[in-house]
């Protein structure tokens, strides 16, 4: 199947479902699933990583590339996963973290020991004259980049967690090392690859202050310079390029529409897609993550038409998503997940798929889970939002801002274990679950929601209308409505053809009056989630109401 039919579905392992009890999901887990998951529809499952990993960032922090962490299972149980899902017409999709290893890692150990050569694979530095660090990055998990290289004059760059080494990937050898990596999961029978924070692998050999640490001027130093282009293209060539029909993307945090063409665009040989971010920062205020703002709907609107446009116009290739296992549930950051639960799940979902691109659903979504709202810290595991208390704490942020912050921002809100039904744990483990489950299972959980809701329905129709539908696949872009408060429309096209899209971010109604070049046209409706039916120069929407017509 083209990239263009495809829909993946994101699999966060550890909060799936756990089949030994030890309250972390596995990936026997994930097979005993994949019923669920093909009833769905979806073409392809992209695991988060199960590799072994001491979890100082859940699993990002690998410290072996090639190997399974038995708390998630076996070689055997990955090789049955790949097998039983490929007899179901389900491909499967890696992660790969390229950019950095844990300081577990063997490769860090023996530059630990003094080995010149495994040295060179990271970035070590000495002091500046004045004894202060190498330069005045900040990790993006927050405290300088720098540490102490064991006890000698050196330090090594961690743009993450400090036990997370950058790779030096200006050494070939390095490179070589990760094309083993990744030919490895090929030769098992792997169809995808996503790459963890790849825009960011091309750090220069000679590394400069920033102007402000932290600032966006520092992310400039380091992401999508000139040489990732080449370094991408090379391992394309040297591993995934070489396989027919295969699908990559990349996740390329603060990158532009520009850049994600390069990556993008089939001509370049680099990558199928791209993850950019820009549309889910609409609620930081002046840039700053940690906030709770309500969104800018204007600005969701011209960032999602802005990549819209340009990635078509450049033959580049969006990924499309409002939820990963980074972000809190779009439903509650975007909707109304207490009174309108169908409608603001639906609403979302419609207006994410029907757009130009490979669109993501991540677990959970397709039954309308939500952010967990734990009203203490302790209940949070993530060691971005951890960090981030602190600082919030030693602002002075009252002590009710800092809860409701993270309850709002925080990367556990969308890794809280997948609720199958109302027993005890909400069916994930029959032990206790490394993270607490939302307190909301009993109402939200797949049972019910298969029993009598229509959230799962509505996304299974969303899939087969992409999969049969090649103006949704294949059809070109174009914006409508880019002021208006709270409709956001586009028109898609192709050999002739268009559909409208509508949806109505907020509750209550809103009256609209269509463009002047459709006013005169019939449509019938293709999919809607609310009592619209009938295609008129003047329409209303209820809340979080959203619908697609096709012109006749």
């Amino acid at each position: 199947m083209s990239k263009t039919k495809k829909v993946i579905y994101q699999v966060y392992p550890k909060s799936f479902y756990d089949t030994n009890g030890d309250g972390i999901g596995d990936l026997p887990g994930v097979t005993e699933k994949l019923d669920y998951i093909a009833d769905l529809g979806v073409d392809m499952i992209w695991l988060n990583p199960f590799y072994p990993s001491p979890q100082n960032d859940n699993g990002y922090d690998v410290s072996d590339y090639t190997a399974v962490d038995p708390m998630f299972g076996t070689m055997e149980d990955f090789e049955t996963l790949v097998e039983e899902a490929g007899k179901r017409g389900i491909e499967i999709m890696l992660d790969m973290v390229l950019n950095h290893t844990s300081t577990e890692h063997e490769w860090f150990q023996k530059a630990l020991a003094g080995d010149p050569y495994y040295q060179d694979f990271y970035y070590l530095r000495p002091a500046k004259e004045d004894g202060s660090l190498p330069t005045n990055w900040d990790s993006k998990f927050g405290g300088p980049a720098w540490e102490p290289f064991a006890d000698t004059d050196k330090y090594y760059l961690h743009l993450f967690d400090v036990t997370q080494a950058d790779l030096n990937w200006h050494n070939p050898n390095v490179r070589q090392a990760l094309f083993e990596v990744v030919n490895f999961w090929i030769a098992k029978g792997v169809k995808g690859f996503r790459f963890d924070v790849l825009n960011v692998i091309g750090k220069s050999e000679v590394l400069i202050d920033s102007e402000k640490p932290g600032s966006s001027q520092e992310k400039r130093l380091y992401t999508d310079t000139p040489i990732v282009h080449e370094w991408i293209h090379e391992m394309n060539q040297a591993t995934f390029g070489t396989q027919e029909g295969f699908t990559t993307v990349g996740e390329m945090s603060s990158t532009t529409v520009e850049n994600g063409v390069r990556y993008s665009k089939p001509d370049a040989k680099e990558l199928t897609m791209i993850f950019q971010f820009h549309h889910l920062k609409v609620d930081y205020e002046n840039g700053e993550k940690w906030t709770n703002p309500p969104f800018d709907f204007i600005e969701l609107k011209r960032i999602l038409d802005d990549w819209q446009t340009g990635m078509s116009d450049g033959d580049g290739w969006n990924a499309l998503f409002l939820n990963n296992h980074d972000q809190p549930r779009s439903n509650s950051r975007f909707g109304d997940v207490e009174n309108y639960p169908f409608e603001t799940q639906s609403m979302l979902g419609q207006t994410i798929q029907f757009l130009r691109g490979t669109p993501y659903i991540f677990q959970g979504e397709e039954i309308g889970m939500t952010n967990p709202n734990y009203d203490t810290i302790d209940d949070y595991r993530d060691v971005e939002t951890l960090n981030n208390y602190k600082i919030l704490v030693d602002k002075g942020t009252p002590h009710d801002e800092i809860i409701k912050i993270i309850q709002s921002k925080s990367r556990d809100n969308s890794r809280t274990p997948m609720q199958w039904d109302d027993s005890e744990q909400a069916g994930f483990t029959s032990g206790t679950p490394w993270i607490k489950v939302a307190a909301n299972y009993p109402q939200v959980n797949v049972a019910r929601e298969r029993q009598q809701g229509k959230i799962f329905t509505y996304y299974q129709e969303l899939i087969k209308i992409r999969h049969t539908n090649d103006i949704i696949s294949e059809g070109t872009y174009r914006g409508l409505f880019l002021d208006h408060p709270s409709i956001m429309a586009y028109v898609r096209e192709y050999e002739g053809q268009q559909i409208l899209v509508f949806s109505h971010f907020y509750a209550g109604d809103v009256t609209f009056t269509l463009p002047e070049e459709f006013q005169k046209r019939t449509a019938t409706k293709l999919i809607g989630n609310g009592p619209l039916e009938t295609f008129s120069p003047t329409m209303t929407l209820s809340n979080y109401e959203t619908i697609a017509f096709i012109l006749d």
